[in-house]
């Protein structure tokens, strides 16, 4: 059987059958065998795969006795308060209960407290970010416990993660239009590292959207994908220039970035690496997310606005969207400031003193 793509979502399971033909199917643990029909990738295929987990129940295991940690989080991860989580953020959890249920699933719930919350976010913090999600694991957690009348309190309540106290940077530097076309140059179509540069560009996806959005997820020349991230779906038309890249190729089966051998898609850290290695042939020093921000700066630029925005980049709440168009008017403003501040000859100012000292009147 043909080894499958990764990351993939949490019970997902491929086999090729004695046709060749690829066959998709979730299967939680030794339970039944439930198939999804639709193509992968696509809405219906998101769609079925959340209701093949809704339909089972995911027991705890023959190791997780009633009333610990990990037949806790057995009971959650088959919950739909997990299932509606984004992929994104059901795998970064999971990894961080790999660690957790290692050293303390078989603890009671009554040893979880307050104390060992605290402790679990110390020894975490020479990394910040780990001691971040830490945290919203477990309160994702113990939240939804609560609510279901499994534990009586929450021992998350009133811990909050330290902020690291490294001074704010601007983040993944934005691509300029020289670089662009020095990659354009170094990358003419035809290459499939020009095929990863265009996804990027003229779609703004994020790394893992773009290493799984193919053919099964256009209609009528438009883009329509559930972001990996949020969840949330964006609507994308193809622009001439992306389709006049994609005919060119090469693209792969399942994915328009390809592996290059069979043209499965590529995990997103593989997208990842590959792309560098095509930014630095072309001398340049930038990351994929930074053709990301180029493109919400191109567009703010271009005046879209906070709720177009959104709907391109799959942001919500307008913060993100706002950072944008604030650019963006500021931009203008100065702009149109800095031409209030040039004096022309026609112009009247006030005149400018003179070293001429004035001879006094004489009386007749």
């Amino acid at each position: 059987m043909e080894a499958m793509p990764r990351p993939r979502p949490p019970h997902l399971h491929r086999e090729t059958n004695r046709h060749g033909t690829t066959v998709w199917y979730v299967r939680l643990g030794r339970g039944r065998r439930v198939r999804i029909n639709a193509a992968f990738g696509s809405p219906e295929f998101d769609d079925a795969y959340r209701a093949a987990l809704s339909d089972q129940k995911l027991q705890p295991g023959s190791k997780a006795s009633r009333g610990t940690l990990a037949w806790l989080w057995a009971l959650y991860r088959g919950s739909s308060a997990w299932l509606n989580l984004s992929m994104a953020t059901r795998r970064q959890r999971e990894n961080i209960m790999l660690h957790v249920l290692d050293s303390a699933g078989s603890e009671p719930l009554s040893r979880i407290d307050r104390k060992a919350i605290q402790k679990g976010r110390e020894r975490r913090a020479a990394t910040p970010s780990q001691a971040k999600n830490f945290i919203s694991t477990m309160r994702g957690l113990f939240g939804w416990a609560v609510d279901a009348d499994l534990v009586r309190t929450d021992p998350t309540q009133g811990i909050s993660f330290k902020k690291s106290g490294k001074p704010k940077t601007a983040g993944f530097p934005v691509w300029t239009d020289d670089e662009i076309a020095i990659f354009e140059q170094r990358w003419p179509r035809g290459t499939r590292e020009r095929v990863m540069f265009d996804v990027f560009l003229y779609t703004g996806l994020r790394r893992g959207d773009a290493a799984v959005v193919g053919k099964q997820h256009v209609r009528n020349g438009v883009i329509t994908i559930d972001t990996e991230k949020t969840g949330m779906r964006v609507t994308i038309p193809i622009l001439p220039e992306l389709q006049a890249t994609l005919d060119a190729g090469p693209t792969g089966d399942l994915a328009f970035i390809g592996n290059g051998t069979n043209g499965n898609p590529l995990t997103k850290e593989s997208l990842g690496n590959l792309f560098a290695e095509a930014c630095r042939a072309a001398g340049i020093r930038k990351s994929a997310h930074g053709l990301r921000k180029a493109a919400a700066t191109n567009a703010a630029n271009h005046g879209a606005t906070v709720a177009e925005l959104e709907a391109i980049f799959g942001w919500a709440g307008g913060q993100m969207a706002a950072l944008y168009t604030r650019s963006a008017n500021r931009r203008a403003l100065a702009s149109n400031a800095m031409s209030k501040l040039s004096r022309t000859e026609t112009e009247t100012s006030i005149p400018a003193p003179t070293n001429k000292v004035r001879a006094p009147e004489r009386k007749t």
